[in-house]
């Protein structure tokens, strides 16, 4: 389970999964104020989160690779 929540997201996914999650929310206070845009609570969370269930099930992740190795100059 630990494996199934490793961040697995990138900063710029990240911000465009929040922006877009604040965007689908707003729907359901300005514009057509339908209950649709509930479904911005999913990319606002794993933005904020940083880690996607999709993303762990399908072995994808955005995140940069990390530096191996004891010297990583």
């Amino acid at each position: 389970m630990k494996e199934f929540f490793k961040t697995n997201e990138g900063t710029a996914d990240r911000v465009l999964r929040v922006v877009a999650g604040i965007v689908l929310l707003s729907l359901t206070v300005v514009g057509p104020k339908t209950s649709w845009g509930l479904v911005g609570l999913l990319p606002l969370v794993t933005g904020l989160v940083g880690t996607c269930p999709l993303y762990s099930i399908l072995g994808l992740s955005t995140c940069p690779a990390k530096p191996s190795g004891p010297s990583s100059r």
